[in-house]
């Protein structure tokens, strides 16, 4: 293979099947796998798992024995190809609750995002522990600056299908951002955004690269000022997870969609 075209043992992690039965070796054939890989010139240096249901329930019994069933192949593995320096099959969730799930390295994603996986991971949590002792604070938001502001009198549609006509003379300001950067289609005529601290409706349908938001109640607003889609402004907050409920989905995918051709500015 290309290991021993270029003259190295290039670095390979075993995946084992413990039960999520997505990607992966059975537990059963893991040390067999990583000896065959081995013989083909490659170094095994790592063994993996992933949880199946850890964040859906606050009953882990599942999530336990897949752990057992790792510790089994781990140990198989060991023995047949030696020592292994990377052990690795905890998540968010599971690196927040068990730390039997730890072994050499954990997989952090969405809480390094300062997120809970979900609901059921934090009560998970409360239950073991009888208090909110880990503080995750979101740290991603989700700015545009206003490119249009413009009176649309009482009455008149607005936007694709015509779906909203507000009741009063309405100002709105026009985002030149929408589903295409990842902002859900879902939301229209439903979410909220921030404007100068306040609370902005969505309306109208969220567009491929324009959402429309009623600023009337926000004085003074003007082109060039920033609409928060996600996070803080002032004592106002829009979360991920409020948001991935009016969508129909998870705060997972929320975050995870937001178009690469955004712009990232680290504060």
């Amino acid at each position: 293979g290309h290991s021993r075209r270029l003259g190295v043992a290039l670095p390979v992690h075993v995946k084992v099947d413990t039960g999520t039965h997505r990607q992966g070796v059975v537990p059963g054939e893991a040390a067999a796998f990583a000896t065959a890989a081995r013989e083909r010139g490659l170094a095994v240096v790592g063994i993996a798992t992933h949880f199946a249901d850890i964040e859906d329930t606050t009953d882990h019994s599942y999530a336990l024995r897949q752990m057992e069933r790792f510790a089994g192949a781990v140990a198989a593995v060991r023995k047949a190809v030696g020592a292994v320096p990377f052990v690795h099959a905890a998540c968010s969730a599971a690196a927040l609750l068990f730390r039997q799930a730890d072994f050499s390295l954990v997989r952090i994603g969405i809480s390094l995002y300062g997120h809970w996986p979900s609901k059921e991971t934090h009560l998970s949590w409360l239950l073991a522990h009888g208090r909110d002792g880990v503080s995750l604070v979101p740290a991603l938001s989700l700015r545009v600056r206003i490119g249009q502001v413009k009176e649309v009198a009482a009455g008149s549609p607005i936007g694709y299908g015509r779906t909203f006509r507000p009741t009063r003379d309405t100002v709105v300001a026009v985002l030149p951002v929408g589903y295409a950067e990842g902002y859900p289609r879902a939301l229209s005529n439903r979410a909220h955004a921030l404007v100068q601290g306040r609370l902005a409706p969505v309306i109208g349908r969220v567009c491929m690269d324009i959402v429309m938001l009623d600023v009337t109640d926000v004085p003074g607003v003007r082109v060039g000022d920033v609409a928060t889609l996600l996070g803080r402004d002032g004592d106002e907050r829009v979360s991920a997870e409020e948001v991935a409920e009016l969508a129909g989905t998870i705060n997972y995918e929320i975050l995870a969609r937001l178009s690469p051709a955004l712009p990232r500015v680290m504060t």
